[in-house]
């Protein structure tokens, strides 16, 4: 555990002083999460329900080879791309692929699989975007991971993202291009208890060169009795140690759900408080948190 934590505090030092764009605005956050929730519906139920939220279908696709679904909506001169989480064998095939490879374009590793998805959904979405408009991207699990590559891939090309939320969303890079995308205007929505935001696990190789897995943004914990808390950097990347040693359960499933985040954010809405978030590791009698 010693090396463990040491290790992380060296490769996380460049990357405590990142920018925090954490939205605590639920009311915000509760509407990104709804369209969220909406790429899991069939075509003609998510038309309906897109205009009972104001909203205007642009154009829904699928991805041929990794099945990966999207939308374009738009409201109030407001676009929002928002990318379905997993929801078949061939996304799961996408989610196991977790080589980290140099991406060209970003001159940065990226998760194969997410990066891979990613490119398909930026290349197909171009061509139907208003670049003079606020763009606001979303998913949940795999299509958040997707959302943030997305965000990374405008951002090279100098179009400034209005805002990126994701729940449930795990790893896309790691230390280097963290800190290479540390201004990306993310905010991660997560449970407690959903482990996929702490996946993938950090791996001994990658702590040897100094080359693990790592989030950017800020971290929104949604927790019990309507609180929650907010993290970054090694706070994040310490709440991963725990679950190295960890047997997922029905909990952990539960709490990945996307109507679950959809429910704590709807008690938040209405009372939110927020609270210091420990991580609850003690090293020789010391608490690290």
């Amino acid at each position: 555990m010693l090396k463990l934590v040491m290790s992380i505090a060296a490769v996380s030092l460049p990357l405590l002083s990142q920018t925090l764009y954490a939205n605590t605005d639920f009311q915000s956050i509760g509407k990104l999460a709804q369209l969220a929730n909406d790429t899991y519906l069939d075509d003609s139920s998510l038309e309906k329900q897109l205009v009972n939220q104001g909203q205007q279908l642009v154009q829904k696709n699928i991805m041929i080879g990794s099945e990966v679904s999207y939308f374009l909506s738009k409201a109030n001169g407001v676009q929002t791309i928002a990318v379905r989480g997993t929801s078949n064998l061939t996304n799961a095939m996408v989610d196991i692929d977790l080589s980290l490879r140099h991406d060209p374009i970003l001159n940065i590793k990226l998760h194969q699989g997410f990066s891979v998805a990613a490119r398909a959904v930026y290349e197909d979405i171009k061509p139907v975007l208003n670049m003079d408009a606020p763009i606001h991207i979303t998913g949940h699990s795999l299509g958040g991971a997707i959302a943030v590559i997305i965000g990374m891939y405008f951002t090279k090309e100098g179009k400034e993202i209005k805002d990126i939320t994701t729940f449930g969303q795990p790893k896309v890079t790691n230390v280097t291009g963290a800190r290479f995308f540390s201004e990306l205007p993310l905010t991660r929505v997560v449970n407690e208890n959903d482990i996929v935001p702490l996946v993938p696990p950090i791996s001994p190789l990658q702590i040897k060169d100094l080359d693990i897995f790592w989030h950017m943004g800020t971290e929104v914990i949604l927790m019990e009795d309507n609180s929650y808390s907010i993290t970054s950097g090694v706070k994040s990347a310490l709440r991963a140690t725990k679950f190295t040693s960890s047997i997922p359960n029905q909990n952990n499933l539960e709490a990945h759900r996307m109507s679950t985040y959809l429910s704590k954010i709807e008690s938040l809405k209405i009372s939110a408080t927020e609270i210091p978030y420990k991580v609850g590791i003690d090293l020789f009698g010391i608490s690290i948190n």
